[in-house]
């Protein structure tokens, strides 16, 4: 056989079991038939899953006694028909999931009667009627093409699970009235939706690949995997290429890649039971495992940081990551998927979700270890980054309740990016205390805004001033321009973590014209210290003079400050009129002398914490309330502390935030509510960055090293006649001798 005869014959033998493994046996999407077996034979036995089988049982038995509702399509998010078909989808999927394991034909023949009765509208459906013009694709069930798409990753599920069943007329109308019709519509309906690099195109890619494995349409997986043109200039691998880093960070933040992260995960599982040749888990190097675990490392006390359009409400508990942890621990065996497994508390009825069931009855669970990250952003891990700093809770190892700083020099994140480079949070005690406000959204309540993102998520959420990082002239960053700030990123100088603590550095020019920021922060381990402290150290260079305003939005009371407020006692003012300065009340002012200036806050956790501010007389200090200019009662009423200085070419802000103390009204004691820092010196060497701070009359000296010298690379400096050797970018020094 010749050269080019026998490439032929490979060539179609290879699109032969290429046809074969898209027409696969049911079911064989997420749950394949070899799963069903083990599962048929777990249920039967006591256990964690056969517990979480029979409240299945419980709670499908008890809605199919219900008559079957399909709506006509007229609500918007949260009301009644869109709610109606969520509930159907998952319904559907439950009573699938009981029909494999109990092969009990009244689960099949309900979820058939509901996809007949969908079979019977959806061709004559119009698009929804609450489609919100020029703002997404709308769909023909909801009022965006991203529910129906959600719709369909659940339903072909369910359908696969249950096809075999099906009369062959039924089976002919629910796949030529109802799921052909909906796959074509999500692709080749809506081709600026498929082909986007986005979590939208990441439902329907997976929702039309899945349909296609299901349906035997070997060119729907092409389109899928490909895009709609196929050159992979779009697609599920190109989303997988681009919307995460290497390091697995999705580049919308951790409140979307929660919700992206379940038809990643979903789509690679049937790829994978379907062409296992395509070795999808090891794509980029493992990229979806990494984004899994990524995603756990984005939580803190089991609530995701809340960057960007976040609702932070939303943890760890969520299915997203229950499936998403459940694939992780299947396919890794790593315990310490099994400690987050039992935090969330829920066993899914799947292959995957069986092992990791017995893993738990075997107490084979061990400590999930949170740590220090600097996590790369866009698709080459170099534009910027999303940094985390804990100091984990020493009596609970691997515990996610001790501190955390979470730094914020990424990227954009496309279109739910918020305008806060450079912005940070800080985490005690179990508690968000240095605060970020998330999304201006009630998430489905469609009395707001038909669940949709509230007008205020741009005029306030988004705005810079609503962020704890600096703004020039009463402007956002990149003057609020989406495609300005999607094209520039700040860059990551340092990141770096050892016994003293954890300290990052990072500096952007472009979001302010004719404007460097750099900022310099640490999570300081200091012996004999109850608690580490946050050093903030912000650098403001600009080529003319600016007003320069740095926020600390904040949870919890003012308890003082040691200096004179000036309170607006009996009316209040916006403090400006853009930008969302004007939903701000300025509710208190004042201005420190020369010295340490101090702000006392108390937090429910019953810890006070107090910010002090390295100060030349040259401070403003605003006190603000949320709730300005919002008639409808849309915004929280949260607390900022604003640090303003006016008419500044170059500015260094230097602050220490400390907590301290415990608060407990229950048993009526207080300890310790007053800050324990006395003084604070600055200076800097080139790239050696030095500051003393005095703490209960004990002197430390923070020696941070720009120049990121590796570990055992020593630099000798002398402070206040004292030597020192640093070795690494981080130290903490005990100070014997004060005297210059």
């Amino acid at each position: 056989m010749n050269k080019s005869l026998r490439a032929w014959v490979l060539l179609c033998l290879a699109g032969c079991v290429y046809t074969v493994n898209v027409q696969a046996q049911h079911p064989n999407l997420v749950i394949t038939s070899e799963d069903v077996r083990a599962m048929r034979e777990a249920v039967t036995q006591s256990g964690g899953f056969a517990e979480a089988f029979q409240e299945l049982v419980s709670q499908v038995e008890g809605l199919m006694s219900q008559p079957i509702q399909v709506p006509t399509p007229q609500d918007g998010g949260g009301g009644y028909s869109h709610e109606r078909h969520k509930k159907n989808y998952q319904l559907m999927y439950n009573a699938a999931v009981l029909y494999q394991l109990t092969e009990n034909t009244a689960y099949a023949k309900f979820v058939a009667d509901m996809l007949l009765q969908y079979a019977a509208m959806y061709p004559d459906l119009p698009l929804h009627p609450k489609r919100k013009m020029n703002f997404q694709n709308p769909g023909k069930l909801y009022w965006q093409s991203l529910n129906e798409a959600m719709w369909l990753v659940y339903t072909i599920q369910a359908y696969d699970m249950i096809a075999a069943s099906l009369e062959p007329a039924d089976k002919a109308s629910i796949i030529q009235k109802l799921l052909r019709p909906m796959a074509l519509f999500l692709s080749e309906g809506q081709p600026s939706t498929f082909d986007k690099v986005h979590n939208h195109g990441t439902w329907a890619t997976a929702a039309v690949g899945m349909t296609g494995y299901v349906l035997g349409e070997a060119e729907w997986v092409e389109k899928a995997l490909y895009g709609l043109d196929k050159s992979g200039k779009s697609g599920f691998l190109k989303q997988l290429d681009e919307l995460f880093s290497p390091q697995g960070y999705y580049n919308e933040g951790p409140y979307y890649q929660r919700f992206a992260l379940l038809p990643f995960i979903t789509f690679a599982q049937a790829i994978n039971n379907n062409q296992p040749h395509r070795d999808i888990f090891k794509h980029r190097d493992e990229v979806l495992l990494k984004a899994i675990d990524t995603t756990i490392q984005l939580s803190y006390n089991g609530l995701f940081f809340p960057i960007n359009d976040a609702i932070k409400s939303k943890g760890i508990e969520t299915i997203e990551l229950v499936h998403g942890v459940t694939l992780a621990y299947s396919l890794t065996g790593d315990t310490g998927y099994l400690d987050i497994a039992q935090k969330q508390g829920q066993i899914v009825l799947t292959g995957a979700g069986l092992k990791v069931a017995q893993a738990l009855e075997a107490n084979s669970a061990t400590h999930y270890q949170f740590k220090s990250v600097a996590f790369g952003d866009g698709a080459d891990g170099k534009q910027g980054a999303l940094v985390v700093m804990r100091n984990a809770d020493a009596n609970h190892p691997g515990a996610n309740n001790g501190s955390a700083v979470l730094f914020k020099p990424a990227a954009q994140g496309l279109g739910h990016g918020h305008f806060d480079k450079l912005t940070w949070q800080f985490y005690h005690k179990g508690a968000e205390i240095v605060s970020d406000y998330g999304a201006a959204r009630f998430l489905n309540v469609e009395a707001k805004y038909g669940g949709r993102y509230l007008p205020e998520n741009t005029s306030y959420a988004k705005q810079t001033v609503a962020h704890n990082t600096l703004v020039v002239d009463e402007t956002s960053h990149f003057n609020g321009e989406l495609a300005k700030a999607n094209r520039h990123h700040p860059t990551l100088e340092l990141f770096a973590t050892n016994h003293s603590g954890s300290v990052v550095s990072a500096q952007i020019d472009s979001a302010y014209a004719g404007v460097n920021l750099e900022r310099t922060m640490a999570l300081l381990e200091i012996t004999g210290q109850a608690n580490p402290l946050v050093l903030d150290i912000f650098n403001v260079s600009s080529d003319s003079p600016r007003q320069l305003d740095l926020p600390v939005h904040y949870l919890g009371q003012l308890i003082s400050s040691n200096f004179k407020r000036h309170a607006n006692t009996t009316q209040l003012s916006p403090l400006g009129n853009a930008n969302g300065y004007q939903h701000l009340w300025l509710k208190a002012q004042g201005k420190p002398y020369k010295g340490l200036a101090k702000v006392t806050l108390l937090n429910d956790n019953g810890s006070f914490y107090t910010l002090s501010t390295l100060t030349k007389g040259d401070e403003q200090f605003l006190f603000t309330q949320i709730g300005a200019n919002d008639p409808d009662f849309n915004l929280r009423n949260e607390q900022a502390v604003i640090r303003r200085v006016e008419g500044a070419k170059q500015h260094t802000f230097v602050s220490v935030f400390e907590p301290h103390g415990d608060y407990n009204p229950s048993k009526e004691y207080t300890l310790n509510a007053s800050s324990q820092l006395s003084a604070i010196e600055y200076e800097t060497r080139g790239d050696l960055l030095l500051v003393q701070l005095v703490l209960n009359g004990t002197s430390y000296l923070i020696a941070i090293d720009k120049l990121k010298r590796a570990e055992g690379v020593e630099t000798a400096f002398k402070f206040k006649n004292q030597s020192y050797s640093l070795s690494g970018p981080l130290a903490v020094y005990l100070m014997t001798n004060d005297l210059e």
